[in-house]
């Protein structure tokens, strides 16, 4: 009898691991075949819309360029066009020191991308921070774990250093773009509110403006114009095809002469439900941003006294409440827009007007950054903008090059580790336990994704391989948890991990392959 409890149950269990072996070499081959159908799509020849020409002749008073927001896509721009011997004119709202939650933290890929400029003044005498890596707090598990920047081989061949980045007051930091641009006799600020691109034959022939000091609208004509705008842009609806998302925002306030558990080192803490981001932004100063998912709390300091600072590690919870209690509690939108190409002649988008991703990886100004690194390279080989051919044709270079070099990586990092760290999916928790866990593991664990977060190494390739590895450790932490006899319930609760990790992962590849089969 029992030689036949024993036959019937290793048929039942070999029955099992049957059906999970086709279901994943099914998934595989779902997987395979819609690789080679989008490679398919992406070399299928396109049908290219015609450039048409204005009628308006420009002059030689008018400028090269019109970029609209002077943040730091637009500030950053305007300076090195400006260097190139292209005539500038920039149109900004306000042109006194912004005052915002978010745009603070400069990943090492950005502040290597400021550098490639020649803007690496911008980031001195802000009292700006250095950043040397992140700590992970896993309060469930009640510990942490380092996750430091890589280490680069130092001039002599034999020494290594780390490559760090830099957290700063987001104010601060524009206005020292800001000056860096303004110094150049070929910019021109205009501080006013751009109302309406000009269209001559369908091509954005100039930008219709209201100045600050006068009531009187006035126009002025460029044979090119940079729509920077920000997050709050008029002019996306008319120009991205992609509607904003905004799925959860970030509380924030400054703390004072807050501690740090590792000194130069930003701090993560996973929190129920959603993760807390902390690094310190000058000398006395450390950002706390809360995300909350949903509806906003109707008392949001009684929720941030109440539910979250009990949440926080030791050393954060005085200045938190001191924080609550005494600073100004703000809010900022959570938003993720991807990218979507619109070939208008005679106009671009950039910057958070064009594409967005959560701020939890803080990558905004790194991609912003690095996108103005390959403007510059394309434009400096188009001598005439009026060439709006060339232009469209160097737009699809831009958005090819951009992938590959840092904004899919970003983009999917951001949502997917977020998506990770709120999660409520009983699977998904699994998944994230094992992220922790598996940064643990060292070495290449933890090198490999620091490259992607730094956008120092931003591969496509490397980015999935650890996030499906994350996976599988998240299958061998159930396997290692349930009895020898479960089996049934492994192969379920593996099977789901897979599918959720999936299904984060599988929508954002999409959303940015999308866009290149749009070109």
């Amino acid at each position: 009898m029992i030689s036949s409890m024993i036959r019937m149950g290793s048929e039942w269990a070999f029955s099992y691991l049957t059906m999970g072996t086709i279901l994943i070499s099914a998934l595989v081959a779902i997987t395979v075949c819609l690789s080679a159908g989008i490679l398919f799509l992406l070399y299928l020849p396109k049908k290219r819309p015609q450039v048409l020409k204005p009628s308006r002749e420009f002059t030689p008073n008018d400028p090269d360029i019109i970029i609209i927001g002077s943040g730091v896509a637009g500030s950053a721009m305007a300076c090195v066009l400006a260097r190139d011997g292209r005539k500038v004119t920039v149109i900004e709202r306000d042109l006194k020191e912004p005052d915002r939650i978010v745009g603070e933290l400069l990943q090492p890929g950005g502040v290597r991308a400021l550098s490639t400029l020649g803007l690496s003044v911008c980031t001195e005498d802000l009292d700006a921070h250095e950043i040397k890596g992140y700590v992970i707090h896993n309060l469930e598990a009640k510990t942490e774990v380092v996750v430091p920047y890589p280490k680069e081989l130092g001039s002599n061949k034999e020494t290594k250093t780390t490559i760090s980045g830099r957290a700063f007051h987001h104010g601060r930091f524009i206005m020292s773009l800001r000056k860096e641009a303004q110094q150049e006799p070929n910019v021109t600020y205009i501080e006013g509110t751009a109302s309406k691109l000009i269209e001559d034959n369908g091509v954005v022939v100039g930008v219709q403006y209201k100045p600050k000091t006068d009531a009187e609208a006035k126009i002025i004509f460029a044979p090119l114009t940079f729509v920077m705008d920000g997050c709050f842009s008029k002019f996306r609806k008319s120009l991205v095809k992609e509607p904003v998302h905004v799925a959860s925002h970030f509380v924030g306030f400054l703390m004072h002469h807050c501690p740090q558990k590792i000194s130069n080192h930003a701090e993560l803490v996973l929190t129920d439900p959603s993760p807390v981001l902390v690094y310190q932004i000058s000398s006395d100063s450390t950002r706390i941003l809360v995300d909350i998912r949903g509806i906003m709390p109707k008392n949001l300091k009684e929720h941030l006294l109440d539910f979250v600072c009990p949440q926080l590690p030791e050393h954060i919870q005085e200045p938190f409440t001191d924080g609550v209690m005494n600073g100004r509690v703000r809010s900022m939108p959570n938003s993720f827009l991807p990218p979507s190409p619109n070939e208008r002649p005679g106009v671009l988008v950039l910057g958070d007007a064009y594409n967005m991703r959560h701020p939890l990886t803080g990558g905004g100004m790194s991609v912003c950054l690095n996108d103005v690194v390959i403007w510059r390279q394309l434009l400096q080989g188009i001598p005439d903008f009026t060439d709006y051919a060339s232009i469209i044709n160097a737009l699809r270079v831009f958005h090819l090059k951009r992938k590959n070099n840092h904004s899919f990586v970003v983009n999917v990092l951001a949502q997917a580790l977020y998506e990770l760290f709120a999660a409520e999916n009983k699977h998904l928790v699994s998944m994230k336990r094992a992220c922790f866990d598996y940064f643990r593991l060292g070495g290449e664990c933890v090198s490999g994704p620091v490259s992607l977060l730094s956008v120092l190494n931003p591969k496509p390739h490397i980015l999935i391989g650890h996030f499906f590895a994350v996976a599988l450790y998240a299958v061998y932490s159930v396997y290692q948890s349930e009895p020898i006899w479960a089996v049934h319930r492994v192969f379920y609760r593996s099977l789901m991990i897979l599918m959720s990790a999936c299904g984060i992962l599988f929508p954002l590849l999409w959303g940015e392959v999308k866009s290149l089969i749009l070109i």
